[in-house]
């Protein structure tokens, strides 16, 4: 046993991993689309996606999940355009 108090040699990969009934290709397969679809309008939209990784994920529970990691730059670069959204949808809402 190491100092985690797990037992190396005992230990079963995808029994932690994954967990049977559990359907992950399609929480996956959902989280892709949307990633694809992101992926399609950032630079669509002006947004430099040169700093930005995405992936497609599944959570414990099989749901899709997107992962975005953008440098400080390119959050902002998002942001901007978030904040002129949400202005126009208040003056118009």
């Amino acid at each position: 046993m190491n100092s985690t108090g797990v037992d190396a040699d005992d230990l079963d990969p995808d029994a932690v991993l994954w967990v049977r009934g559990v359907n992950y290709l399609a929480g996956w397969r959902d989280a892709s689309q949307a990633l694809a679809e992101l992926t399609d309008v950032l630079p669509s939209a002006g947004i430099d996606t040169t700093g930005a990784q995405l992936r497609a994920s599944t959570g414990a529970d099989g749901s899709g999940q997107v992962r975005l990691e953008l440098t400080p730059s390119a959050t902002r670069e998002i942001a901007l355009p978030a904040r002129v959204a949400t202005a126009r949808l208040r003056r118009t809402g």
